[in-house]
């Protein structure tokens, strides 16, 4: 790997490992913080149920098989946790309006309320953490951010 000064002298070396230092930190943070929201949505679930039901929430309605596929589950894990969480009352089954055939899977009111209540422990964790930055800042952070993961600023 070739050098390439920066301006505060650190090699692109150092710069890289800096870099993944911090990519890790918020990846274990935002680990534990779905773990904690996990639990305040229903502590007898599964953490992976709940990665469901924030897909769910964050996207809307699909079929199961693009929700394992989305999701990075096998479909068998993904028919047993939404079966599950379907008799709970957090997600139901309708079907396709553009193919009867099909059935979608969506978050049912309750489960709509309890995603956003379990979720606010979380987004305040996060939040707290940028309230003395500036809009500038904050807008900057969201470009870096939106470009290394692969979408245009």
């Amino acid at each position: 790997m070739m050098e390439h000064s920066q301006p505060n002298n650190e090699p692109r070396e150092q710069l890289e490992i800096a870099l993944g230092q911090q990519l890790n930190a918020l990846i274990s943070t935002a680990h534990a913080l779905n773990v904690k929201a996990a639990a305040r949505f229903d502590s007898s679930l599964q953490p992976a149920a709940f990665h469901i039901i924030r897909w769910l929430y964050s996207y809307g309605p699909t079929s199961a098989a693009a929700l394992a596929e989305s999701t990075a589950m096998d479909r068998s894990s993904v028919s047993r946790l939404v079966k599950q969480l379907e008799s709970l009352g957090y997600v139901r089954k309708d079907a396709s309006p553009n193919d009867g055939r099909a059935i979608l899977l969506s978050l049912t009111e309750r489960g709509q309320q309890q995603t956003i209540h379990a979720l606010k422990e979380k987004e305040s964790a996060f939040f707290e953490r940028l309230s003395n930055w500036n809009d500038a800042q904050l807008h900057e952070f969201i470009q870096n951010l939106r470009q290394f993961n692969g979408f245009s600023s």
